[in-house]
């Protein structure tokens, strides 16, 4: 397993170098973004290669592969249409510093970028390879499954209904507050958390003494998309841009978890 995993782990970082030299050249960073998913999904595609496939196993590639290939697509669309995220811009030095600039991408972006996307994948990683055996799935895993479509029904719904909202030129300067975003300020967050908690208890069931150590995947992802850079600093933009009325939809709206709203 451990063999397994430094595979992928040179697999990615030879991806990550050579996506590094090409923002090098656009001067570009963002596309990054589309790579958390992309990656995420090529790395199950690399474990799954590697064994000879049980049930369970086919099971926690297709869970991981929809899931990241569903987001990379999305986020990649998403800069092809907007460009270069204006956190990057404040991350990193002035692009016509190339040296700084090179630098503080390489280590600050790509090579951190690497470090997590293992770290959040491992459940998946480990999960696929202990199910290289034919063995029946548990009962218990298909709580992990339902879990799972939960997660993906919100987080797809949500971003295709925030897509349809602002591609309406009478929702400009409008705060999304219809559908799923009635109930929680961040539906796509949410649906990662429950996506990757469900995946990390479908593997757990599988091979509860080596998924064990995957543990701080599902709560590292759970802690940025709250407190990091999921909703805290999408939020922080929100209030700046929407003021009054940002102010009031946290007032009536769950922060994460869906609730029926408050009066």
């Amino acid at each position: 397993m451990i063999e397994s995993l430094l595979h992928n782990a040179v697999w990615l970082l030879a991806i990550l170098l050579a996506l590094w030299l090409l923002a090098i050249a656009l001067r570009k960073v963002s596309f990054i973004d589309s790579v958390w998913g992309l990656a995420m999904a090529g790395l199950a595609l690399l474990s799954l290669l590697r064994i000879e496939p049980g049930p369970a196993a086919l099971l926690l590639f297709a869970m991981t592969f929809a899931w990241g290939l569903r987001l990379g697509i999305h986020l990649l669309r998403r800069f092809l249409r907007n460009g270069e995220d204006t956190r990057y811009q404040k991350m990193l030095p002035d692009p016509a510093d190339i040296g700084a600039y090179a630098a503080t991408a390489l280590w600050k972006v790509f090579l951190l970028q690497g470090v997590l996307i293992m770290l959040v994948s491992s459940p998946a990683q480990v999960g696929i390879h202990a199910a290289a055996d034919p063995q029946p799935m548990p009962a218990f895993a298909w709580s992990g499954v339902a879990l799972y479509l939960v997660g993906i029904f919100f987080e797809w719904v949500g971003d295709w209904q925030l897509a349809r909202f602002k591609a309406d030129p009478a929702n400009e300067g409008k705060v999304m507050d219809k559908g799923l975003w009635r109930y929680t300020r961040h539906p796509n967050y949410f649906g990662d958390a429950c996506a990757w908690w469900g995946i990390f208890i479908v593997a757990m069931t599988i091979a509860p003494g080596a998924v064990i150590w995957t543990l701080p995947g599902p709560l590292f992802l759970t802690f940025t998309l709250v407190k990091w850079s999921g909703a805290a600093m999408t939020e922080k933009g929100m209030r700046d841009k929407y003021g009054k009325d940002f102010a009031d939809y946290t007032r009536r709206t769950s922060a994460f978890i869906p609730l029926p709203p408050r009066t």
